[in-house]
C-alpha cells in the first residue's frame, strides 16, 4: 500500500510524515529540496508477535506501508499543480491520501492563509485536487475529439462512450463531486481503468492539531462532522509534533505520554488503520518455524486471490485452504490442537477471506 501525503505549506505535513513513517526529514519547508520523501514502515501487529512467540519462527514478517510526503508549490496552488510541487504523476500512482490540515497555533510559523481555519483549508485542496482532475479530462477530450471526427459514426464504439462519459465527469467536478463519490456503473468503471483521478482515491483529512488539544480529540473529530464522512473519506486529530517527539522514546515510556493526554494508540497505528479501513483492506496470516508473515488483501477477495498473494503459483494451482481463526490458535496453543478440537476448516475457492484468519494453501504444482 502506498499512501501520499499533501498539504498546504505549513500544516505539519512533514511532521506527520516523521511521525507516522518513523521518519527523519527536516521540517519547516522543502525549500531546495527536488524529490519527495519516501519511507517504508512495517505496521505492528500484535498477532504477529503472539504467533511468533509460539512459532519461534526464523524471521517475522509485517505488512508494510510506503509513505509519499510530497512537496506543496504554494505559489501554484489555484492551478491543479501545486499540490504535490511538480510530482503528479507520482502522486497520481498512489493507493490513498492522507490531507494533513493545519489546527495548531503557533506565531512563529503564521498560516499561509493569515488564520487558522480547517474547513477553509480542507476546500482549498479539494479545489486543489478538483482542478487536477478537471486538467486530465481536458487534455483526454482535446486528444480525442480530433480523432472522433475522422471516424464514421458506427466506428466510434467505446472511444465515443468514454467522451461522453468524461464530458459528464467534468460537469460533476464543476459542480465539486469528486469522482469517488459519482454513480458510475461497472461498464463505466471499465472504461476508466487506469485513469488514476485524485478525487477517486480514499481520502483521509488529519487535522494536525497541539499537544494541549489532544485530551479533545474525539470532540474535535466529532464537531467536524467525522460521523458524516462520505464512502472513502475519514477524518482524525493527531499531534504531530507530539508523535514525531514519542518516536525518540521507548516503546513504554511513549505509552505513558499517550496515556496521560488520552490517545490509545501510536500515531502510524492510527493512521494506517484508517487508510486500511479507506481501502477496505484486511490483514491474513500465515504460520511455521520459517517465517511468521501477515499479508494484505482487499477485503471480500477469495481464497485463491489471497494464495496469490503469498505467490501466483498458489493461485493457479490452487486445491484447498485450511484455515483456523487467530483467536482460536492462541487458545488452542498449535494448530493440532486446532485442529484436534474441529477449529480448523477447510475452505475452497469460493472462500472469503476474514481479518485474522490463519492461512495454509493446498496447491499443485
Amino acid at each position: 500500500m502506498r499512501v501520499g501525503i499533501i498539504g498546504l505549506p505549513r500544516s505539519g505535513k512533514t511532521t506527520i510524515f516523521n511521525a507516522v513513517a518513523l521518519g527523519l526529514e527536516p521540517v519547516g519547508g522543502f525549500g531546495g529540496v527536488s524529490k519527495p520523501n519516501i519511507r517504508s514502515v512495517a505496521v505492528p501487529d500484535f498477532r504477529i508477535d503472539r504467533l511468533a512467540e509460539i512459532y519461534k519462527p526464523k524471521r517475522t514478517t509485517y505488512a508494510t506501508v510506503e509513505y509519499v510526503d510530497f512537496p506543496t508549490a504554494g505559489e501554484s496552488l489555484g492551478t491543479g499543480e501545486g499540490l504535490a510541487g511538480g510530482f503528479l504523476n507520482e502522486l497520481a500512482a498512489v493507493d490513498a491520501l492522507i490531507h494533513v490540515v493545519r489546527g495548531f497555533q503557533n506565531e512563529a510559523v503564521p498560516h499561509p492563509e493569515g488564520s487558522i481555519d480547517p474547513a477553509r483549508d480542507i476546500e482549498i485542496l479539494d479545489l486543489e485536487l478538483a482542478l487536477a482532475d478537471l486538467a486530465q479530462i481536458e487534455r483526454r477530450i482535446e486528444r480525442m475529439d480530433p480523432e472522433l471526427r475522422t471516424l464514421k459514426a458506427g466506428e466510434r464504439g467505446q472511444l465515443q462512450a468514454l467522451r461522453d462519459l468524461l464530458g459528464r465527469m467534468r460537469g460533476e467536478l464543476e459542480g465539486e463531486t469528486p469522482v469517488r463519490a459519482m454513480s458510475l456503473d461497472p461498464d463505466e468503471r471499465r472504461l476508466l481503468a487506469g485513469s488514476q483521478f485524485l478525487t477517486e482515491k480514499p481520502l483521509l483529512d488529519l487535522l494536525n492539531v497541539g499537544e494541549e488539544d489532544l485530551p479533545r480529540r474525539h470532540e474535535i473529530e466529532e464537531g467536524m462532522g467525522r460521523a458524516d464522512s462520505p464512502p472513502g473519506r475519514d477524518l482524525a486529530v493527531m499531534g504531530g509534533r507530539f508523535e514525531m517527539e514519542l518516536n525518540e522514546l521507548s516503546e513504554d515510556e511513549a505509552a505513558e505520554f499517550r496515556e496521560a493526554v488520552g490517545v490509545e494508540q501510536s500515531g502510524m497505528a492510527e493512521a494506517v488503520l484508517r487508510s486500511y479501513g479507506l481501502l477496505g483492506l484486511i490483514s491474513f496470516l500465515t504460520v511455521g518455524p520459517d517465517e511468521c508473515r501477515a499479508w494484505t488483501v482487499t477485503e471480500g477477495a477469495n481464497a485463491p486471490e489471497a494464495a496469490g498473494k503469498i505467490h501466483t503459483d498458489l493461485q493457479r494451482g490452487f486445491i484447498r485452504a485450511e484455515v483456523i481463526r487467530y483467536e482460536d490458535l492462541i487458545e488452542c496453543g498449535s494448530e493440532v490442537e486446532a485442529k484436534r478440537r474441529g477449529l480448523q476448516r477447510t475452505e475452497g475457492k469460493d472462500y472469503k477471506v476474514q481479518d485474522g484468519d490463519v492461512v495454509h494453501v493446498l496447491f499443485n504444482v
